[in-house]
This record gives C-alpha cells, sequence and structure tokens, in this order.
C-alpha cells in the first residue's frame, strides 16, 4: 500500500522541523546540549520564540527528538550490520563507524546525560534494540568456561535484556562488549587519547580480540 501523500501544510512543518534540529545540531557542536536554547535557534532562523514553540514545545521536547533520532541511527546501522552477517566483532566495527561520522551525535546519547532530562519509554525500546542485536550475535559463540560469579548474578538478574533466551554466559559476553566497546569509544571522541600517540583503532582491534578470545 502506497505511503499517503503530505500536503504542503505538513511538508512545510517537516521542513521546518528538520531545519530546527539541523540548528540544534549545530549549537550542541559548539556549546553542548544542556545549553541548547530554542529562542537562539528561532534568532539564527529569522523567526520569533513563540514561532518556533509551534514546532517545538519545549527544549525537552528538541532534545527527545535528537535523541530520538540518534538512536534509531545507531539500531538501523546495527541491525542492517547484523543482517548482512556481521559477527559480534563486525557490530563493534558497525558501531565504531557510526560514532566516528558525528561524534556529537554520539556524546549526545552515550555522553554526560543533560541535566534534569529524562528520556520517554519509546527511547529505551529502541535502545534495547541494540542490545538484542548484541545479544543474538552473544549466543552464537563457543561458551566460555569455567562460569563466573557475574555468570551467576546475571542468571538471576536478565531484565536489561528485555526477555531475551540467551543463556548467562553469552548474556556477560554482549555485556561485557557494550561496556568496553563504549569505554573505548567514549574516551576516544572526548578526546582523552589526545597527545597519548595511541592508535586508537589498533587499541579498539585489541579490546574485541581480548572480548572475542575463547
Amino acid at each position: 500500500m502506497p505511503e499517503p501523500t503530505m500536503t504542503p501544510r505538513e511538508r512545510y512543518r517537516s521542513q521546518v522541523r528538520a531545519e530546527i534540529k539541523q540548528h540544534a545540531w549545530e549549537q550542541i557542536a559548539t556549546t553542548g546540549a544542556s545549553a541548547l536554547s530554542l529562542n537562539a535557534i528561532a534568532k539564527q532562523m529569522g523567526m520569533s520564540g513563540p514561532a518556533l514553540y509551534r514546532y517545538y514545545a519545549s527544549r525537552d521536547d528538541l532534545i527527545t527528538e535528537l535523541i530520538r533520532d540518534a538512536y534509531r541511527s545507531l539500531a538501523d546501522t546495527v541491525q542492517a550490520a547484523a543482517a548482512a552477517g556481521a559477527d559480534l566483532a563486525g557490530l563493534a566495527h558497525a558501531m565504531r563507524a557510526w560514532a566516528l561520522e558525528d561524534p556529537h551525535r554520539y556524546l549526545l546519547i552515550y555522553g554526560t546525560p543533560v541535566p534534569g532530562y529524562k528520556a520517554p519509554d519509546d527511547i529505551t525500546l529502541i535502545s534495547a534494540e541494540i542490545m538484542t542485536a548484541l545479544l543474538d550475535a552473544a549466543v552464537k559463540l563457543p561458551a566460555r568456561t569455567p562460569s563466573t560469579p557475574l555468570d551467576a548474578h546475571l542468571a538471576d538478574h536478565r531484565d536489561w535484556a528485555a526477555g531475551h533466551p540467551a543463556p548467562p554466559e553469552a548474556l556477560h559476553r554482549a555485556l561485557s562488549f557494550w561496556t568496553r566497546v563504549h569505554g573505548v569509544l567514549s574516551l576516544e571522541l572526548a578526546g582523552h587519547f589526545s597527545g597519548m600517540r595511541i592508535d586508537t583503532a589498533l587499541l579498539f582491534e585489541t579490546e574485541l580480540n581480548d572480548l572475542l578470545a575463547p
């Protein structure tokens, strides 16, 4: 069934919202998400503050849209890599490429939280799609023995896996993967390796090899 055609009014509204988001990303790149100002965006666009508020009711409304877009983009990237046959390492490289393409987008969702902001439940569901892809890849790896105390803990603390049937060892592998991959990426994108003359791509690859070792 063909998608319904937007009316000229709907197209205009969509274009204005897209332009507002573009200005918001530019602000975030220079001043950070916590300093995001709808009035400053309105001034850049030649609009009044009240006029812009017809498109986004508040700063948090706009931040929510940006975060939703970022998580949706990353989830789609990871799922596309998985559909193409990527293993856990392949998913990691897809995530790193996505992060390097637009560091501010990555840091908005995995960097310092915006003070006073709480994401709605639908964003949590989108982020869960990423973990599901990691768990799907983790269950395909050979089991490591012996089991660890964390394996036993995760057997009874698996709500974060959203009902995924992965065994505790795979939960452990996916969780370790998630924390260490984001640890390296967050440090890299925040510039903490600057001046250290470290090959960050090699560091990332070595961390993956350690994680995937039998």
